[in-house]
């Protein structure tokens, strides 16, 4: 089975909304983040995928760890993510090859978001929102 690996990052809003983009050509919204360039590690590379794809500089505020799961949009292969939750300088902005962007809420139903986001990310930040 193919491996593609990413960086990925949870960004937060103050209402407990996650941002979520969807790449052109996509259809599953996911976090903003990207492949591992070669000789780059995965903190280096969420912090460029940022800038690159959403026009924001990107402070890492706590690594979640490695995981792997289905990918969105690439049959047959695995994802092996490294996820980090971060916050940004400002507001997040569409560019590159970002077609969409948005704020969902941790209950919704209407988006349909990545295996990463579904299985991992939100879990984690309903986690975090209890210990609160």
């Amino acid at each position: 089975m193919k491996v593609i690996t990413v960086a990925a990052g949870i960004v937060l809003n103050e209402q407990q909304q996650m941002l979520v983009v969807r790449k052109r050509n996509t259809a599953c919204f996911m976090q903003v983040g990207g492949k591992l360039e070669p000789n780059e590690l995965p903190e280096q590379t969420i912090v460029r995928e940022i800038a690159e794809e959403i026009g924001c500089q990107a402070e890492i505020l706590h690594y979640l760890g490695r995981f792997e799961t289905q990918t969105a949009n690439e049959p047959d292969h695995l994802l092996v993510s490294y996820v980090y939750h971060v916050a940004l300088d400002r507001m997040p902005e569409v560019q590159a090859e970002i077609a969409e962007m948005r704020w969902v809420d941790l209950d919704d139903q209407d988006t349909l978001l990545a295996p990463l986001t579904r299985e991992v990310v939100i879990p984690w930040i309903q986690q975090q929102s209890a210990a609160v």
